[in-house]
Formats: structure tokens, sequence, C-alpha cells
């Protein structure tokens, strides 16, 4: 498990489009698709990396308070399968259905949009104005597997609230901390 920042996307970035499969549903789904007009988040996350555990059942509470305020949530893997088959498609569906997602969880086969994103760990949050402009990437909060910190998800909170109350997001984010990406 290398530990790996995420690579800061210059805030103000217009969302790259993608169509990737969601393995539950076996069907395409596109950001235009997805997206809400309030605010979407993205997030690069994989079924086995210890910091994606640590903190998916915070991240699945997060979700279901901001959906039902018209914010959309969006996840990716992007991880190699073939060298980590802990993640394939297969193996998303039962991580879907273990966690209860209330979001899609999709797969990016070829990493194309990992790499539009500039993603760089798991977890590794975007979050995107009603324009889809970048207004906020980075951490969910300082708790990371063995330090002992609760998770509460207060950063990602924070700039959905600024977002909610329609005020600019605090520019200073801290970079997310998590497994690498496994490329190809």
């Amino acid at each position: 498990m290398a530990r790996t920042p995420s690579t800061m996307l210059p805030l103000g970035t217009t969302a790259p489009e993608f169509s990737l499969l969601e393995p539950l549903s076996n069907k395409l789904r596109t950001l235009t698709e997805l997206k809400s007009e309030r605010a979407t988040v993205v997030m690069f996350i994989c079924n086995h990396c210890p910091y994606v555990i640590h903190s998916i059942e915070k991240i699945v509470q997060i979700a279901h308070k901001y959906q039902s305020k018209n914010i959309s949530f969006i996840a990716i893997n992007s991880n190699d399968t073939h060298a980590y088959p802990q993640d394939s498609p297969e193996n998303m569906i039962k991580f879907s259905t273990e966690y209860h997602l209330p979001f899609p969880y999709l797969f990016d086969e070829t990493q194309n949009v990992a790499k539009a994103y500039h993603a760089a760990c798991t977890p590794d949050f975007f979050i995107f104005d009603t324009g889809l402009k970048l207004v906020y990437r980075g951490q969910m909060d300082d708790s990371r597997p063995g330090n002992d910190m609760p998770v509460t998800g207060r950063d990602l909170q924070a700039a959905l609230e600024k977002i909610l109350q329609q005020k600019a997001v605090n520019p200073n984010q801290k970079p997310s901390l998590g497994c690498n990406i496994k490329w190809k």
C-alpha cells in the first residue's frame, strides 16, 4: 500500500465527460446523465484499499445526507484488475451490495477517466458546481487507518455546505491520501 496524495487538479477545471460501465446495472452511465444541477461529487475508490474501507461507511452516510439536497455522487474504480483482481467488476458488484452504495459505482477499464481527472489515489474526491467547474478536490477529513482520528467527513461536508449556502468554497484544501491508483 503506497501512501499517495491527490495531485490537486486546478480549481475551476471543467469536469471531463465520461461514459463508463456500471457493473451493478450492466449499463453505460455518463457524467451528463448523472450530474446534478446543484453540485456533483466524483470520487475515485476501489474495493480493496484500506483507506477506502476505513471511510466507506461515512462516505455512504454523507451521500445519503446530500443526495436529498440535490447533490449527485459518482464513484469510479480505475484500478488495473489484471494485477488486482479483487477490484474486478464482479467484485465491484459485491462491494456495492455489501456497503449499500447509494450512488453509481463505475468501472474505468481504460483508466482514461482517472487520467483526465488527474486522480492519484483512493479515495480521491472532486466536487463540481452547477456549471461542472471544480470547486473542491482533496481529502474527506484527517482520519487515516491507524491514526486514531474519527472518520467525520469534515472537509468534504464543509465544502458541500458552502455550496448549499451559495458561498465560495474555501480554496485552502488538503490533498487526500490513500493507496495509489493501480496503473496498467
